[in-house]
């Protein structure tokens, strides 16, 4: 395995602007701020505890005496400076949704070590008993971070504008492994106790969020020169043969847009309780079992998390309210990495799936609701993903359509040269663009750049899809609207792209008999694809259907991947008298399994309107 040598002089800047501030974050950075993190953690798996210490090294202006951190009930025990001196610390008031502030007088020290256990409950680490794991012998453990998750298990400037180099060295039971977002040291130290040691470093200054931990029994399956997973015995197989393609997907993303600067591109498939597809944890993408179909058809997944290597991991947004910077390129990237493995028919029809996301958005909540702006005013209401990740692909499509391939992939890709390692905002990206890619005013009018960014709904000049891409399933999804005609055989045919539009289009409102004609035709109950099979339920439970009820029991005891869950739970709680009794008997079996991100949607939906 490569190992890393953290080089502590590689500091990342500081954006100062007003549109770099993050309001998620109690740190003043521009006065003191951490440019590396060592920690030194005990896993207890009987306590459902994590532990140790970090030593954060600062770098302070002239006269600066103090320095704040984030925390979200970190259980502090002492701060010492580099001499093992007490220094003084103060834990400020808690504040909804983003904790409290440490405030620690360093005088002069510019090392210090802070003993701590992670908060109670620590919202980003979910605790698994060994019958929640698919080997159901030994416990698991798993972190989730972004976006303000970290600060409840790491006790540093919690910010993605704050970029920090780390070690850690972690202790855990045999015979359990340890992985995280940095490169290994080298093979577990037995220690006493019938302990193992785990070394780690991140020698590039990665956000904060980016800080992943996973414990448990994993196996290690390699995969390439420099690619691998990690995933539990019993579906190492599975996970390997759907991922067979990773080191093509590396080498078809450097093609497109430069080395990739991270040395290995390892994963870990995760316990189906994982609340999202993917998590782009540098070195090692954390990824949900629901990607696995067997047929490869889910792993646009894995090119997504994998283009977060440039965009996100190696240029971040400064703070979230330009998410887009990270998920929004990350998804146009990933499209064309698609591109180059699978073909152009499947990048189109993924696109299409995309902007129809976006159109149902705009539906929903009108073309001048704030939130669909790229740059997400801090307190506008959330809309989901479709402005932040398919509006911002849609961006980049159009920009592409109007100045040519050619030239936006030599930008694009200057663009991350030029700001590796770095934060960045909107406004730095729109400049960006008019002084390395415009020509002439206009070029300028008809890219309408600033529109797309800062202004909501949808430009005029959209770049939309082909409708060819779907137009044998549209005409499919036609003739069933019509006269509840289906082909089984043209479906048996259809990429999980065409199924899930197919499912996407036909009407919502049928009867029994009508649903259980298209389960038995389709075999849809029976589909593993979870993609396909979720759009089934939904459908389903919209209906009041009852035979489909056992099998979203079934599934949502499964599966704690948010973007399913809330929507089947929301559902239900939209069928009234019918669905509300089901969702609460469900979710009072199957929440215990859910990591915090995931209940926390969840507990929201579930309560009594009024």
């Amino acid at each position: 395995m490569q190992t890393a040598t953290v080089d502590r002089a590689m500091v990342a800047p500081i954006l100062t602007s007003a549109d770099a501030v993050d309001e998620l974050s109690f740190a003043q950075p521009q006065i003191a701020r951490v440019t590396h993190v060592d920690l030194d953690l005990d896993l207890d798996f009987a306590n459902r505890n994590l532990g140790g210490t970090a030593v954060l090294d600062i770098t302070a202006r002239p006269g600066a005496d103090e320095i704040i951190l984030d925390s979200d009930g970190l259980r502090i025990a002492s701060v010492t400076d580099s001499a093992g001196k007490a220094l003084p610390f103060t834990v400020g008031e808690r504040v909804e949704g983003k904790g409290e502030p440490i405030t620690i007088a360093i005088g002069d020290a510019r090392q210090i070590a802070i003993r701590y256990d992670a908060a109670l409950d620590a919202g980003a680490l979910q605790w698994l008993a060994p019958e929640q794991t698919a080997g159901g012998e030994h416990p698991f453990l798993l972190s989730q971070g972004q976006p303000t998750l970290n600060r409840t298990w790491i006790p540093t400037q919690d910010s993605p504008g704050i970029r920090q180099t780390w070690e850690a060295r972690v202790s855990a039971p045999e015979p359990l492994n340890v992985v995280m977002s940095g490169l290994s040291g080298g093979e577990p130290v037995a220690a006493p106790g019938n302990r193992l040691i785990f070394t780690f470093a991140m020698d590039k200054p990665v956000a904060p969020y980016l800080i992943a931990i996973a414990a448990g029994d994993i196996e290690f399956r390699a995969l390439g020169p420099r690619t691998g997973v990690w995933a539990e015995p019993a579906i190492i197989d599975r996970a390997a043969h759907e991922l067979a393609d990773t080191e093509r997907m590396v080498a078809a993303a450097e093609d497109l847009y430069g080395p990739y600067r991270w040395g290995r591109y390892d994963m870990i498939v995760l316990p189906p309780s994982f609340p999202y597809g993917g998590m782009e944890n540098p070195v090692m993408t954390f990824l949900t079992p629901t990607f696995i179909a067997g047929d490869r058809s889910l792993t646009g997944l894995v090119a997504h998390e994998l283009a977060h290597s440039w965009s996100g991991n190696l240029v971040t947004n400064a703070n979230w309210t330009d998410s887009w910077l990270n998920e929004g390129v990350t998804s146009y990237f990933e499209n064309r990495i698609v591109e180059e493995i699978y073909g152009e028919e499947r990048a189109d029809q993924e696109a299409a799936l995309s902007f129809a996301a976006i159109e149902n958005t705009l539906a929903e909540v009108g073309m001048d609701a704030p939130g669909t702006a790229l740059h997400q005013p801090v307190n506008a209401d959330p809309v989901g993903s479709a402005i932040v990740y398919d509006k911002g692909a849609y961006f980049l499509r159009t920009v592409e359509s109007i100045v040519g391939r050619e030239r936006f992939d030599a930008w694009l890709r200057q663009w991350f040269d030029s700001h590796a390692f770095q934060p960045a905002t909107s406004a730095m990206l729109l400049e960006d663009m008019r002084r390395n890619l415009l020509r002439g005013a206009a070029e300028a009018q008809r890219l309408q750049l600033a529109e797309w960014i800062y202004e909501p709904g949808l430009p005029g000049n959209v770049a939309r899809p082909d409708p060819a891409a779907f137009a044998e399933v549209d005409a499919a999804a036609g003739a069933y609207a019509a006269k509840r005609r289906l082909n089984s055989d043209a479906w048996a045919g259809w990429s999980s792209a065409e199924r899930q539009r197919f499912l996407a289009e036909i009407p919502r409102d049928l009867t029994d008999a009508q649903l259980a004609a298209l389960d038995r035709a389709l075999g849809l109950s029976a589909s593993g694809n979870n993609e396909e099979l979720f759009l089934w339920l939904d459908l389903a439970l919209a209906n009041r259907y009852d035979p489909a009820v056992p099998l979203a029991e079934r599934f949502l005891a499964q599966v704690g991947r948010r973007k399913f869950v809330a929507p089947l739970f929301e559902t239900l709680m939209e069928q009234d008298e019918w669905g509300q009794p089901i969702a609460r008997r469900i979710y009072a079996r199957t929440r215990s399994g859910y990591h915090s991100v995931t209940t926390g949607t969840v507990d929201a939906l579930l309560q009594p309107k009024g």
